[in-house]
């Protein structure tokens, strides 16, 4: 940690899961990641459909069992926490997820919805329902009159928003964003990232940002990790932008099929069309060897570690100096 670095708040090590599938064959979706998140900023995770982004995040949280590895908060590893202890540590870790739409009981009122976990961990009475389902519209920025409609009633943006308002109900020191912006209009995909950063800076809160625009995470996030089957392949903190000093070849590639609203002459999408391999059936060196235009023997043959090529900056990628 560095002089300006705030203090680690969450650390995965070695993390590793595996599902087994038919004719004893497994499917290795997260491949020994390690990363760490620090307190009162943005980890971004980024990749194409499959690579595992939403799997680690769901081993984090263990709602998946992790095959091996350690998740360490608080000076705990919380994958090995049973009953009450583990109940009790996911008022620290909440989650937001893609479709508030599906995460929601429809039969329940915002206000049910927004104060059940209050209610379960036993914080408040129910005759103090309203008075805190009304303060945590307010601090997401919807009418107080909304408590009494249900999910149904409401738009995309709004439901995200009592989405964000349940997470943060427990008052935890992280806050898991699943694609959380992806089913929203860009216009309100702007205003509920307005509010996160907010949110983030009033209270402190460490996010974990799982998304798929890359433009977004590079302006959201403090530190990016790129996932490629199951790898990390490059990640970049320490004050850098992916946009501009992403070196792996996977990033570029990624990078280079985004759309933008300032394409210069001759300037095109270039769209990575070929096949992601099938995580049962993993290569034995470089993940990204079959993609890659740069691949050489050794990236068949020997799978690269993630190395430090600048402060706060690591990729893997034998190419890479």
């Amino acid at each position: 940690m560095t002089a300006n670095q705030p203090p680690v708040v969450l650390e995965i090590k070695n993390l590793t899961k595996k599902f087994a599938v038919d004719g004893g064959r497994v499917l290795t979706a997260c491949d020994n990641i390690s990363l760490k998140a620090y307190a009162g900023q943005t980890l971004g995770i980024i990749g194409e459909s499959g690579c595992g982004k939403s799997t680690l995040v769901r081993t984090v949280l263990q709602i998946h069992p992790a095959t091996s590895g350690e998740v360490i908060f608080e000076g705990q590893d919380i994958l090995k926490l049973r009953g009450e202890a583990a109940r009790q540590n996911r008022r620290k870790i909440q989650m937001v997820f893609q479709d508030p739409a599906a995460a929601f009981n429809p039969k329940m009122k915002v206000k049910e919805i927004v104060t059940e976990p209050l209610l379960n961990f036993g914080l408040i009475k129910k005759s103090e329902v309203d008075a805190r389902a009304a303060e945590l519209l307010q601090m997401v920025e919807l009418p107080v009159e909304f408590m009494d409609r249900y999910p149904h009633n409401m738009s995309g943006g709004q439901r995200q928003r009592l989405g964000i308002a349940r997470a943060l109900s427990l008052e935890p020191k992280i806050v898991v964003c699943d694609e959380a912006t992806s089913a929203l209009d860009v216009s309100v995909q702007e205003k509920i990232c307005e509010l996160l950063v907010r949110l983030q800076k009033e209270k402190g809160i460490t996010y974990l940002f799982i998304c798929h625009d890359i433009g977004l995470v590079d302006l959201m996030c403090h530190q990016v990790a790129v996932m490629y089957l199951g790898n990390v392949v490059e990640y970049i903190g320490g004050g850098r932008r992916i946009s501009t000093e992403g070196m792996h070849p996977y990033t570029k590639v990624l990078l280079k099929a985004v759309f933008k609203v300032d394409f210069k002459p001759g300037e095109r999408i270039e769209p990575l069309e070929s096949e992601v391999p099938s995580p049962l059936d993993l290569p034995q060196g470089c993940p990204f060897a079959s993609r890659c235009e740069f691949c050489t023997d050794i990236c068949r043959q020997q799978k690269p570690q993630l190395k430090e090529v600048a402060h706060g900056h690591l990729v893997a990628c034998h190419l890479v100096k």
